[in-house]
C-alpha cells in the first residue's frame, strides 16, 4: 500500500485538483490522508463531501508543513509514503512508475519523477542537490525541458513537493525532532531529511518516467524570486524561516571538510544576502539579530 499524506491550508480548489489526480492513478493500492491546518475556506467540507475515501485530519491550528506531514506519516498503513504538496497533481502512471525504481537497489529509499511546471513544458524538479554555497538546488529549475534530464540515475534527494518514500527508511532517520524536523517548520526540510538519508547510507533514485506538475509557491504565496538569491517574496516572518533554516540545516547536517571545501561560496552567497537585506528589508534584519 502506499499513503499519500497531502497537507493543506486555504487551498480547496488545489486540493480538488490534486485529490482528481489520485483518483486517476492507475495503481490502486492507496489510502490518501489530508491533514488541514485549520483551513478557513471549506476544504474540510470539500473533502468531507466530496472524497468520502480520503481520511481527513483536522487540525485546530496551522501546523506547518513538518509537523502536519509527520501527523500524517504516523497515522498511515501504507510500506510507502508519498508526501505531496496539494499545488502538485500526478499523471495516471506516476505512483506506478515511481514504485518500479524501488525494485532496482534495497537501498533506494526515495524515488522522485520527473516534476513540471503546470505549463507542462518548464522544469520544475528533477532531482534535488546541496549547492556549494549551501542552498537547496532543483535540478533543472526553470528550465525548458528538451529531453536533458530523461535519463534515470540517482540524485542527492527529492524535492519536497512529491516525496514518495520507503516508511522503513523514514522510520531509520527519524530523530528526536521527528521524520521532518518539527523545528524547521517550513523550508528546507526536504534537504534536510535528504541529508540524512544519505548520511544513514540510503539512496534517492530519479525517474523520468514518473511525471508531476507543480503550481511552484502556490501553497506559500511566493509570487516571484529576487534574482540569483532566489529569495522569495514571502511575508517577513516566513522570509525569517527560510534564513534561518539555511544555517540549522548546514549546522545538523554539514562537516567540517565539506564548509571549508566550499566556504568562498558560502561567504559571497552571505555577503548577497545581507546586503540584499540591509537594503530592502532593514527591519526584518534589525527584529532578527540572531535567526535561530
Amino acid at each position: 500500500m502506499i499513503s499519500v499524506i497531502i497537507v493543506n491550508y486555504n487551498r480547496k480548489d488545489l486540493l480538488k485538483n490534486s485529490l482528481g489526480s489520485l483518483r486517476m492513478q492507475t495503481f490502486k493500492d492507496i489510502e490518501v490522508i489530508v491533514v488541514d491546518n485549520a483551513s478557513s475556506d471549506g476544504s474540510s467540507d470539500t473533502v468531507r463531501l466530496g472524497y468520502p475515501e480520503v481520511k481527513l485530519i483536522q487540525n485546530n491550528e496551522n501546523l506547518y508543513f513538518c509537523r502536519a506531514n509527520n501527523q500524517g506519516i504516523r497515522e498511515a498503513k501504507g510500506d510507502f509514503i508519498l508526501c505531496l504538496n496539494s499545488d502538485c497533481m500526478l499523471e495516471k502512471d506516476y505512483i506506478k512508475e515511481a514504485m518500479e525504481s524501488f525494485k532496482l537497489d534495497e537501498k533506494i529509499g526515495m524515488v522522485s519523477g520527473k516534476i513540471l511546471r503546470m505549463d507542462k513544458k518548464t522544469i520544475d524538479s528533477t532531482g534535488l542537490f546541496v549547492g556549494r554555497n549551501r542552498k537547496a538546488v532543483e535540478r533543472g529549475y526553470g528550465k525548458i525541458d528538451t529531453g536533458k534530464y530523461n535519463a534515470s540515475e540517482y540524485v542527492f534527494g527529492v524535492s519536497g513537493a512529491c516525496m514518495l518514500m520507503k516508511k522503513e527508511m523514514l522510520k531509520d532517520i527519524k530523530d528526536e525532532n521527528g521524520y521532518f524536523d518539527e523545528t524547521f517548520e517550513m523550508y528546507y526540510e526536504d534537504l534536510d531529511l535528504c541529508w540524512r538519508l544519505q548520511k544513514k547510507g540510503w539512496k534517492a533514485y530519479y525517474n523520468p518516467k514518473a511525471i508531476a506538475y507543480h503550481e511552484r509557491g502556490a501553497t506559500a504565496v511566493i509570487h516571484k524570486c529576487r534574482g540569483a538569491l532566489r529569495l522569495p517574496y514571502i511575508a517577513d516572518e516566513l522570509k525569517k524561516k527560510y534564513i534561518r533554516n539555511r544555517y540549522k540545516c548546514m549546522k545538523k547536517n554539514d562537516s567540517m571538510l565539506g564548509i571549508l571545501l566550499n566556504l568562498p561560496f558560502i561567504l559571497w552567497y552571505e555577503i548577497k544576502l545581507w546586503l540584499y537585506l540591509l537594503c530592502s528589508r532593514p527591519g526584518l534584519v534589525h527584529r532578527s539579530k540572531k535567526f535561530s
